[in-house]
C-alpha cells in the first residue's frame, strides 16, 4: 500500500476527484474548500516546493487519508448521519401502491384538489371523491391512497376515495374488536330492518336492534344520525351489522341492577305495557320486565289480554313473585282490586238457585259465573240424572244462561259446585210405580259391554240385559250380535234395587220358552229326519228347525253299511241327549240301526250285573263265617 501512495504522490498532473454525496454540510464544505484550494493552481503555476511525501515519506503515509482515498469521500460523523435519516423519515413518503396516507390541501381547483403528502411531487385529486364533503378548503388533512407513482405527465395520482374506503374497514374492525361507539346516518328502510352509513360503509340494522321495545314505525328514524356497536362482521362477503339496542341495554342494565335490588314481593309499581301476547302481558317497570299472566289481568275470565290492557298504557302492577336471579319476575294487575268472592253475600248458601252464564266448557264439565269474577263448575255428572255420561256440548253453550243448584260452596277455597239436574224431580223417586218388577216397556239400546246390553227405559233411567237373557234359542257371544246402538227393544223388568239404583231387564221373557214345547217334541228316544249342515272334527251339526241345533258325535254318524253319513245327506236321527237349562241336544245315526243290537248287549250287561251281585258274600254270610271259626277256635266243634 505504501508503494502504491509513492507511485501516486509522483504523477503532479493527477486529477482530484470526489463523490456525490446527499447535502451533508460538513464534508461538502471541506471537499469545496479542497476545490477551491486547487484554484489557484489552476491559474498559475507557483515555485515547486517539495512536498511532504518527497521531504519525509514515513510522516506522509502516517498521515494519509486513506478512507478518502478508498471511498471518495470524507468519514462523516455517526451522529450527523444518524439525524440526517430522521429528517429524511419525518419529511419524506415512499410512494408505494396501496398504502395510505395523510396529506395536506394547498390548493383547489375547478376540478381537482392539490395533495402534498411530503414526496418529491404534490398529488392529484378528483374533486368528485370529495362530494361526501362540499365544505373542503385549503389546509384541510385528508387521507389518501397513492394510486399512479407517475402517469404519462409524470404526476402522482392520488385516490382520496380508495383510501376511504381502506381505512373505513380499518376502523369497522377496530370498533368491533375494541367494543366502541360508532355514529352512523340512517339512510333508509330495506327490509326487516334499516341501511346504515358508517365510516362510509353501509351497515345494517335489524328491526330486532333498533331499541329495546317493539318498533312499530321505522320511518321515524330515516335520515337521522345515532350511535350505534358494531355487533358483527363477515369478511367474505363484507357485511356489517350494527345494533343500537346494544348501547340501550348497556344503560338499562345499570338501571336493572338499581331496581332489583329494591324489588319485595307485595310492592306496588307503575309500569308501561311493552308487548301483549296470548298469554300475557309484558310490563317494562323501568329497565326491567315483569309478565302479567292473563289469569292475574281480571278477576273475570278473559278470552286476550287486549281486552283488559292496550300498548304504550301506563299501569299499577303489584309484584306476585321472582326467582332467585329476579331474571322473572310475575306481576299482578287484578290482586289490585278486592276479590270478588269477599264481595259475595253471606245469604248465598248450599241448595240456593243461581243463575249464571256459561264462560268456559270443558270435557267434564261447564263453567258458569253466577257473579263477576265467581264462577262454579257443573260436572256432566250433575247436567242430567242419566247414567250414560256425555259430553257437556251435548247440554250447553259457551253465552248461555242457565239456571242451577249451588252443591257445595267452599268461601275459603273459593270454589264451588253446581248441579241443573237437581231443578227437575229424580226419576228414581216413583221408580217403584213406574217400573214394577214383571212390567213390559220398550228402552233404547244405548251402550254394549261384554256381559250384556244397557238400555234407556228414560232420562236417568237405565237397565241391564244380561246377555243370557237377550234370546231363549240362539247362542249370542257378543251383544252386536243380537242388536245395535240406539235400536228399540222389548223389556222385561227382572230385578229392581232402588238404593242400588240398578234395574235387571230381559228380552227373550217378552216371549214364551220354546224349549217347553221342543222338550216334548225332541223327547229322548225321538226320530226326527235332517240333513248335515256343518261338519266339524268332532263330528257333525244338524238344524232340525230355527230354535233347536243339535250335535252328532262322530262314531254316531255310521251308516248300517259302514260308511258315514256326509254333509248335506238328508236321513232319519235318534234323540240320544236334551238338556233344556243348557240348550244341549244330541243325535245319533248309528242309535237307529244298531238298536237291537243294543237291546241285547243292554239285557246281557243287566244279566252280567245280576249274576255278579248274586256272588257276593252278604253281611248275614260274613256273620255266620266267623262264629264257625270262633267255635273251632274254642274247641265246640
Amino acid at each position: 500500500m505504501a508503494e502504491k501512495a509513492k507511485d501516486e504522490a509522483a504523477k503532479p498532473a493527477a486529477k482530484k476527484t470526489r463523490k456525490r454525496t446527499p447535502k451533508v454540510e460538513a464534508p461538502a464544505v471541506e471537499v469545496q474548500e479542497t476545490v477551491e484550494a486547487s484554484a489557484p493552481e489552476a491559474t498559475e503555476k507557483p515555485k515547486r516546493e517539495p512536498s511532504l511525501k518527497e521531504t519525509n515519506p514515513e510522516k506522509f503515509l502516517t498521515d494519509f487519508n486513506w478512507h478518502n482515498y478508498e471511498e471518495g469521500i470524507d468519514p462523516v460523523d455517526d451522529g450527523k448521519l444518524l439525524e440526517f435519516e430522521k429528517l429524511v423519515t419525518e419529511n419524506f413518503v415512499d410512494t408505494l401502491d396501496d398504502e395510505v396516507v395523510k396529506g395536506e390541501v394547498v390548493h383547489i381547483s375547478d376540478r381537482d384538489a392539490i395533495i402534498d403528502i411530503n414526496a418529491k411531487s404534490e398529488g392529484v385529486v378528483s374533486l368528485n371523491e370529495f362530494r361526501y364533503n362540499p365544505g373542503l378548503k385549503v389546509g384541510d388533512k385528508v387521507e389518501v391512497l397513492i394510486d399512479v407513482r407517475e402517469d404519462a405527465t409524470g404526476q402522482l395520482i392520488l385516490s382520496h376515495r380508495k383510501a376511504r374506503t381502506i381505512m373505513a374497514w380499518d376502523r369497522v374492525n377496530k370498533a368491533h374488536d375494541e367494543g366502541t361507539i360508532v355514529n352512523g346516518f340512517v339512510k333508509c328502510r330495506t327490509k326487516g330492518g334499516m341501511i346504515v352509513d358508517v365510516f362510509g360503509i353501509e351497515a345494517f340494522l335489524p328491526g330486532s336492534q333498533i331499541d329495546v321495545k317493539p318498533i312499530r314505525d321505522y320511518d321515524v328514524y330515516v335520515n337521522k344520525t345515532m350511535e350505534f356497536k358494531v355487533v358483527k362482521i363477515n369478511h367474505e362477503f363484507k357485511n356489517v351489522v350494527v345494533s343500537h339496542k346494544a348501547l340501550i341495554e348497556a344503560d338499562i342494565e345499570e338501571q336493572k341492577k338499581e331496581i332489583i335490588g329494591q324489588l319485595e314481593k307485595g310492592q306496588v309499581l307503575e309500569g308501561v305495557v311493552k308487548n301483549i301476547t296470548s298469554y300475557g302481558v309484558f310490563v317494562d317497570l323501568g329497565g326491567v320486565d315483569g309478565l302479567v299472566h292473563i289469569t292475574d289481568l281480571s278477576w273475570s275470565r278473559i278470552n286476550h289480554p287486549n281486552e283488559i290492557v292496550e300498548l304504550d298504557q301506563k299501569l299499577n302492577v303489584v309484584i306476585l313473585d321472582f326467582d332467585e336471579d329476579k331474571t322473572r319476575i310475575q306481576l299482578g294487575l287484578k290482586q289490585l282490586s278486592a276479590h270478588p268472592w269477599d264481595a259475595l253475600g253471606e245469604e248465598l248458601k248450599i241448595g240456593d238457585n243461581v243463575e249464571g252464564k256459561v264462560v268456559v266448557i270443558a270435557d267434564y264439565g261447564a263453567f258458569i259465573e253466577v257473579a263477576e269474577g265467581v264462577e262454579g263448575l257443573i260436572h256432566v255428572s250433575e247436567m242430567s240424572w242419566s247414567t250414560h255420561l256425555r259430553s257437556a256440548q251435548d247440554f250447553v253453550n259457551v253465552g248461555d244462561k242457565v239456571q242451577a243448584q249451588v252443591l257445595t260452596m267452599d268461601r275459603e277455597e273459593r270454589k264451588m259446585s253446581l248441579g241443573i239436574k237437581q231443578l227437575t224431580q229424580d226419576p228414581w223417586t216413583d221408580i217403584t210405580t213406574k217400573y214394577p218388577v214383571g212390567s213390559t216397556h220398550k228402552g233404547i239400546v244405548r251402550n254394549f259391554t261384554n256381559f250384556g246390553v244397557f238400555v234407556e227405559l228414560e232420562e236417568g233411567i237405565d237397565g241391564l240385559i244380561y246377555i243370557s237373557d237377550l234370546s231363549w234359542t240362539k247362542k249370542v257371544k257378543h251383544p252386536s250380535e243380537f242388536t245395535n246402538i240406539s235400536d228399540t227393544l222389548e223389556v222385561v223388568v227382572l230385578e229392581l234395587d232402588v238404593e242400588g239404583r240398578k234395574l235387571s231387564l230381559g228380552h227373550k221373557q217378552t216371549t214364551e220358552n220354546p224349549w217347553d214345547k221342543y222338550e216334548a217334541e225332541f223327547a229322548v228316544g225321538s226320530v226326527h229326519k235332517a240333513s248335515i249342515d256343518e261338519m266339524v272334527d268332532k263330528g257333525a251339526v244338524i238344524n232340525f228347525n230355527d230354535d233347536i241345533t243339535a250335535f252328532v258325535p262322530k262314531r254316531h254318524l255310521e251308516k248300517e253299511d259302514g260308511t258315514d253319513v256326509t254333509k248335506g245327506e238328508e236321513i232319519d236321527f235318534q234323540i240320544i241327549e236334551f238338556n233344556k237349562e243348557f240348550k244341549k241336544v244330541v243325535a245319533s245315526h248309528m242309535a237307529i240301526h244298531k238298536e237291537e243290537e243294543a237291546k241285547i248287549v243292554k239285557q246281557a250287561a243287566k244279566k252280567a250285573k245280576k249274576q255278579s251281585d248274586e256272588s257276593k258274600p252278604t253281611l248275614g254270610d260274613a256273620n255266620s263265617a266267623l262264629q264257625a271259626l270262633k267255635d273251632k277256635m274254642d274247641g265246640k266243634k
